[in-house]
């Protein structure tokens, strides 16, 4: 059974998600919480499988939150929801640990396979938002490419290093496999390595720490394929 916390400051909201939700036989919604505050305490008593994370909540926002719940509850998997189609809110999110962002306009059915898949330990960022996600973040962020010490990645392998590359250039697992003669599997298992290697909970991130250390540069991603098959 998957187990799934509300927190989002409007009632009708939580209600909505609820009812959603709870129409699945895998799925339970465990508790509801209005602020970013009690999430983080909810999240750490109960801990359940998925948080879903509204942005624009009172006393504690909801990217302040999934950090702290990211580093208190690691196992833990937060996707932020909102209703504002702003990409800092999606950086944010990705950067303080979010398994996922999502608009509060999903579909039903959408919010449900969301919720399945984020347990599965894939990343989830909705269609809408993905396309400018890593150039917003190149453009935002205060250090130019480089300025993050490359040294970082000098413990993953030499093929490590390659899938990174390519995955930084929008390639799907299907196609870093088909490039270098390897099966998807085995791709995604440099994915995984190369996560805990780097102490990163998505490929998004990671992807974000190669244009930091430099290791590709702006304007070579292609993002539409970036989280297709995680």
């Amino acid at each position: 059974m998957i187990r799934v916390l509300l927190a989002d400051d409007q009632q009708v909201v939580r209600l909505g998600f609820r009812m959603v939700l709870d129409g699945e036989d895998d799925i339970e919604v465990v508790g509801e919480v209005g602020d970013g505050t009690a999430a983080i305490a909810v999240a750490e008593e109960l801990r359940p499988d998925v948080v879903l994370m509204d942005v624009r909540m009172p006393i504690m926002d909801g990217i302040a939150a999934t950090s702290v719940v990211a580093q208190r509850c690691p196992e833990v998997r937060v996707v932020v929801i909102t209703t504002f189609e702003l990409d800092e809110y999606v950086v944010g999110a990705l950067r303080a640990g979010a398994a996922g962002f999502l608009l509060k306009n999903i579909e039903p059915s959408a919010l449900i396979e969301a919720v399945r898949t984020v347990v599965r330990g894939d990343a989830l960022v909705d269609p809408a938002m993905t396309r400018s996600l890593i150039d917003y973040a190149m453009r935002q962020r205060d250090e130019p490419a480089g300025a993050v010490d490359p040294q970082l990645l000098e413990q993953l392998s030499s093929r490590e290093r390659e899938v990174l590359t390519m995955l930084s250039r929008g390639m799907s697992n299907a196609q870093v496999a088909a490039a270098l003669f390897l099966g998807e599997a085995t791709v995604k298992s440099h994915v995984s390595n190369m996560l805990v290697k780097l102490h990163l909970r998505s490929r998004v991130q990671a992807v974000v720490l190669a244009y930091e250390t430099g290791l590709v540069q702006p304007g070579t991603v292609g993002y539409a394929d970036l989280l297709k098959d995680v």
